[in-house]
């Protein structure tokens, strides 16, 4: 395959930044996204010029770290798939593909397309914690009964891994999707109890002060996120937040 890449290249943060273009061939079908920009990448150094920055890990899409805006699309034009696990069949011979960082007050770029997403943490440390003692002298789980369809919700909003993509697509940058995830997964479960009004109203006011945007209620961040964490975690946070507020 030959493409034409149009690349996102800044410094820094205080960098104007703007859009470079790179013309790439002999890429595989079977290649992944990122194994493209690792033979893009190679080229460059092989000319002495500077490598595009770009976040990766477990290249599995487990870890949430590969995020990037592909054509319009956080990670690109498949569905249920992270960056990394993008095939270049999606693509045809010949195409054009812009290729950016998640944009967001929230998100600053750190350099290409590398983002601080350090915001997610700190709406985590805020309040995404249980008290239950979970070593030493822990009490097997399955001595603690807990409902099907709860349990089964809980594990869906633990899906999550907090790539980002939900405040990408989201034309006010709402962290909603994201936010409502880590509240669901423990206002679901019994060991979640104990800090319950404190984790929402925490978690939701951090999440203001850090930058993020209202929810639109277009549903974009659902269509998406790569792991389909519903809106019926939305819904279950605002009911959270509801009552934990009158509580308070």
């Amino acid at each position: 395959m030959k493409l034409t890449l149009k690349i996102w290249r800044q410094k820094n943060a205080q960098d104007k930044g703007g859009i470079v273009e790179y013309p790439i061939d002999g890429i595989e079908p079977d290649m992944s996204f990122l194994e493209m920009l690792d033979v893009l990448n190679e080229q460059l150094i092989n000319k002495g010029e500077e490598p595009v920055a770009f976040d990766h890990d477990c290249r599995e899409g487990i870890c949430g770290m590969c995020s990037l805006f592909i054509n319009g699309e956080a990670h690109g034009p498949d569905r249920g798939v992270t960056t990394c696990q993008l095939h270049m069949r999606m693509f045809k011979d010949g195409d054009t593909i812009f290729i950016e960082p998640f944009r967001a007050k929230a998100f600053p770029v750190i350099k290409d397309l590398v983002v601080d997403r350090s915001s997610f943490d700190r709406i985590q440390h805020a309040g995404g914690f249980i008290s239950v003692n979970t070593s030493g002298n822990t009490i097997d789980a399955n001595t603690i009964p807990i409902n099907k369809h709860d349990a089964d919700k809980s594990f869906d909003a633990a899906a999550c891994i907090g790539c980002g993509a939900c405040v990408a697509t989201c034309k006010n940058s709402s962290a909603m999707l994201f936010v409502a995830a880590k509240v669901s997964q423990f206002a679901l479960l019994p060991q979640g109890k104990v800090e319950a009004v404190d984790r929402v109203l925490n978690m939701v006011h951090h999440m203001d002060l850090e930058g993020f945007g209202n929810c639109t209620n277009t549903g974009a961040c659902e269509v998406e996120c790569p792991k389909g964490i519903s809106l019926e975690n939305i819904a279950r946070m605002n009911r959270e937040y509801l009552s934990a507020s009158l509580k308070g």
